[in-house]
């Protein structure tokens, strides 16, 4: 099985949640011309597209969010040159921003030969190791979707925050791993509706650097080699 990884660079929230939608919409539809082709067969090994993207400051709110968890108002975000959308997936109020790497994987799931929970599990999995090649110790906490360090502790904190989207096993969305991200823009907000954690990036862990490019190849292999699936650079 095969997917195929688009490198947006920096690009808008909203062109690149059209431009999810635009993939998603084909996914679906061309899941209700029938039923899945019989391995082998022409087109039959295609899951889907992900996308790698860096974006400038927006907060997102999940459909179930709580709008009380953005602390500010819209004149402040405005002063601050960050946009606010309220969007379709799962969770409730996170940041995107410069030194964050976001994955959005509009996959076909049963192609893949997997249910929505075994598909987070993948991503968080993708995540855990990714941070591991820079001698980060991560984990999950059970009721609580992303990956987290110290997560047996009283205040852990989360480094990638997911959030997820499906329609007839399609999915849309997906996680953002912070990297070298200003972690004061999550102030602004409580991080995905809790007060009691925090957040954190691979740079506030470990001091070093890293490049969203060095990052991207980590998470596209870890990804790939989680969901047992194919992922090269296509269109």
């Amino acid at each position: 099985m095969k997917a195929y990884c688009r490198d947006l660079g920096r690009m808008d929230y909203k062109t690149c949640w059209d431009l999810q939608q635009e993939l998603f919409d084909a996914g679906v539809a061309r899941k209700r011309t029938g039923p899945i082709p019989v391995p082998g067969a022409d087109g039959a090994d295609d899951a889907g597209t992900v996308l790698l993207v860096e974006h400038p400051p927006v907060y997102t709110l999940g459909k179930s969010g709580h709008a009380e968890n953005l602390l500010v108002n819209q004149e402040a975000l405005e002063a601050m040159g960050a946009q606010f959308f309220h969007i379709d997936r799962g969770g409730d109020i996170t940041f995107h921003g410069p030194g964050q790497l976001v994955c959005y994987p509009i996959l076909d799931l049963e192609r893949i030969g997997i249910g929505l929970r075994e598909y987070i599990e993948a991503l968080e999995e993708a995540v855990i190791r990714t941070v591991a090649e820079y001698g980060i110790a991560a984990g999950r906490i059970a009721g609580a979707s992303g990956v987290w360090i110290d997560p047996g502790k009283a205040r852990p904190r989360k480094i990638c925050a997911i959030g997820v989207r499906s329609s007839r096993y399609v999915t849309m969305h997906g996680f953002a791993l912070n990297v070298t991200t200003d972690l004061e823009w999550f102030s602004r907000i409580n991080p995905c509706g809790f007060t009691d954690r925090g957040v954190t990036s691979i740079a506030a862990e470990t001091g070093s650097q890293p490049s969203i490019q060095e990052v991207k190849q980590l998470v596209i292999r870890e990804l790939a080699t989680a969901l047992q699936c194919e992922i090269t650079s296509g269109s």
